[in-house]
């Protein structure tokens, strides 16, 4: 299948890099044109623009940092919605808020496209490995188009609904994630201060029931004290935001959701925003301060 394939950061690049490998054709657009080096190489097709990606496909999948990017991309001077083929297909893996992936869907539809919402649970090691979870929203052909395709980049694949539910479920699925992991610093921040080695704790806590499961895979992170991005704590910080929108937009009251956003908050303020998100613990280290 030939697939255009738009953000080659963490997560694209390994989700790109796998379709290649199960021999789908690729024409891959990056803003910073070296991250698509590696697949050229390979044999995928690099374009200048998002324009020159949608000439010369009919599918389209995009995997971006934030709303605004999505939008420059699809819609902007270069954007590829413009040049794609009458009832092309673009697939948004991007993690952005329910009614902006609605305003998307819907100005698809006015453009004769067809959209999906198909967000993934999962950070670099999953995407590295084809063991994402597709969190879908759209029509179920549209889906039945791609699911080769998810299969390949993917070990699950939810069709939660109608456009947006996709987005709607990655948004409570990384607001939980991220309070997890802030959560977990404190019990650690805590744990310490009682005289409870960091070691002890992860051992204890991981191993029992409070635990998020995720939290395993930070393990090593915080007792060696690196934090490579698997996912960087800027973008959990982002998304923090945007279900803070939500909520306001749906009347919902979440006072945790909103102290958690500005632990993160000054994370970033601190430097770590280009860490992993793991590095929410060092606002609690005393050597930091």
């Amino acid at each position: 299948m030939k697939v255009g394939f738009i953000g080659l950061g963490i997560m694209g690049s390994r989700m790109a890099a796998n379709l290649q490998q199960a021999g789908h054709e690729l024409v891959v657009y990056n803003r910073t044109q070296q991250k698509a080096d590696k697949l050229v190489e390979q044999g995928a097709t690099k374009a200048g623009t998002p324009e020159e990606v949608a000439k010369a496909c009919r599918l389209v999948i995009t995997m971006l940092s934030t709303p605004d990017a999505v939008e420059e991309v699809a819609f902007g001077n270069d954007g590829f919605m413009k040049a794609l083929p009458g009832n092309s297909l673009w697939v948004n893996c991007s993690t952005v808020n329910p009614s902006f992936t609605i305003k998307m869907a819907h100005q698809a539809k006015k453009m004769g496209q067809r959209y999906l919402d198909a967000p993934v649970s999962g950070s670099l090691v999953p995407a590295e490995k084809g063991e994402l979870i597709f969190l879908i929203g759209g029509d179920a052909a549209d889906l039945e188009q791609v699911q080769e395709l998810f299969n390949v980049m993917g070990k699950e694949t939810v069709h939660v609904g109608a456009h947006g539910q996709g987005a709607s479920m990655k948004m409570v699925n990384n607001m939980m994630l991220a309070q997890a992991m802030a959560s977990f610093a404190e019990a650690l921040k805590l744990g310490t201060a009682l005289g409870i080695s960091e070691e002890k704790l992860c051992e204890t806590l991981l191993g029992g029931p409070a635990a998020a499961p995720f939290l395993n895979l930070k393990k090593d992170k915080i007792l060696k004290r690196e934090f490579s991005p698997q996912f960087p704590l800027e973008w959990a910080h982002k998304d923090l935001h945007l279900a803070s929108v939500t909520a306001y937009e749906q009347n919902v009251a979440l006072p945790s959701l909103q102290a958690t956003k500005e632990l993160y908050a000054q994370a970033k303020e601190k430097g770590f925003g280009e860490e992993d998100l793991a590095a929410i613990y060092r606002l609690f280290l005393s050597e930091e301060k």
